[in-house]
């Protein structure tokens, strides 16, 4: 009954996590940078960052920047979303977007610029600086190489579970399950990158990176697993699904990036595997790992904590394996031996 019970929760969390994450997209914060073409426009400047700023709901977090140039070095390297430079003496101006970074966000800021655009009279033109690859439709083809992986990661390791039960017998069972991991999540991670480079030439030249992206986070999940297992049991599984699956996928930023999404979802999703791979791989495809750090920090700190929860929470509980075995020997008398 608890087993159909947290299934039944888990199914109605799935329901309302997507639902809730993406039933109404709406912009807020996202980072744009304002310029302008002339040498003495910084009156123009503040006054149209002002605007933007001022917006109902804050749509956009505008800053101005130093020059034009500044604005298109931004967007490139994923420091802003979008980059504005006007024209004080004209009345059109010019857009900047990196669709490589996802294209519902490009969307919603044009659609925000436009808006003010037309209230003053003034028209632009998009530039987009980093744009998706011919066979990356919307950007979201490394939304799914994160699922993948992430998928990967958590199922080899309930699988695990349900052969071998989900807890290791001794410290030293946990580590040799944990290395046969290894090899596993190379030729997922590995296979995966191959897949979208060589396989459907999304990408090219990026197989090592992204292969070894892919190996560290379907070892990073698979071992966190392992450790909601040893710490839970067989739930252990329930528990990975819900923070993978249910909060991990609709926070990822994938069909809708973070900007976008509700607070709750966007505040979790760069704390959870898929949205910090999903990232990972668009800094490194469109933005030539400019923007690498922090994702790798998360995936490191899910491989460490899995894997000391896996070892120090054995089957018995961490009891040191000479005292079980001295338990063993003083029940396990042959019948009839007190006679």
């Amino acid at each position: 009954m608890a087993l159909l019970f947290g299934t039944l929760l888990l199914s109605l969390g799935f329901i309302y996590s997507y639902a809730a994450a993406f039933h109404d997209p709406t912009p807020h914060g996202v980072p744009v940078q304002v310029s302008s073409t002339s040498a003495n426009g910084e009156a123009a400047v503040d006054r149209v960052v002002a605007q933007l700023n001022g917006l109902e709901g804050a749509p956009l977090e505008a800053s101005a920047a130093g020059s034009a140039d500044a604005v298109r070095e931004a967007v490139r390297d994923g420091g802003a979303s979008a980059g504005l430079v006007i024209d004080p003496a004209g009345d059109s101006d010019v857009l900047y977007v990196a669709s490589g970074g996802g294209a519902s966000v490009v969307t919603a800021v044009e659609q925000v610029v436009e808006g003010v655009a037309h209230a003053q009279g003034r028209t632009f033109t998009v530039t987009d600086l980093v744009p998706v690859a011919e066979g990356d439709a919307r950007g979201l083809t490394g939304f799914y190489l994160a699922v993948g992986w992430v998928v990967g990661g958590y199922l080899v390791a309930s699988l695990l579970a349900i052969a071998e039960g989900a807890r290791a017998t001794t410290r030293r069972h946990a580590v040799v399950r944990l290395g046969f991991l290894v090899p596993y999540a190379l030729l997922l991670g590995f296979g995966g990158a191959s897949i979208v480079g060589p396989g459907l030439d999304v990408w090219t030249g990026h197989v090592l990176p992204l292969g070894l992206v892919g190996s560290l986070t379907v070892f990073a999940v698979a071992a966190a697993t392992v450790g909601l297992q040893a710490v839970l049991g067989t739930f252990g599984i329930g528990a990975a699904v819900l923070l993978f699956v249910v909060l991990g996928n609709p926070s990822a930023g994938g069909p809708y990036q973070s900007s976008l999404l509700p607070g709750f979802w966007s505040a979790i999703g760069p704390f959870i595997p898929t949205g910090a791979v999903t990232e990972l791989v668009r800094d490194t495809v469109y933005f030539g790992a400019g923007g690498v750090g922090w994702e790798l920090w998360v995936l490191v700190a899910y491989l460490v904590i899995g894997s000391v929860l896996a070892i120090t929470i054995t089957h018995t509980l961490g009891e040191p394996a000479a005292d079980r075995a001295g338990d063993d020997e003083s029940t396990d008398e042959p019948v009839g031996a007190g006679v």
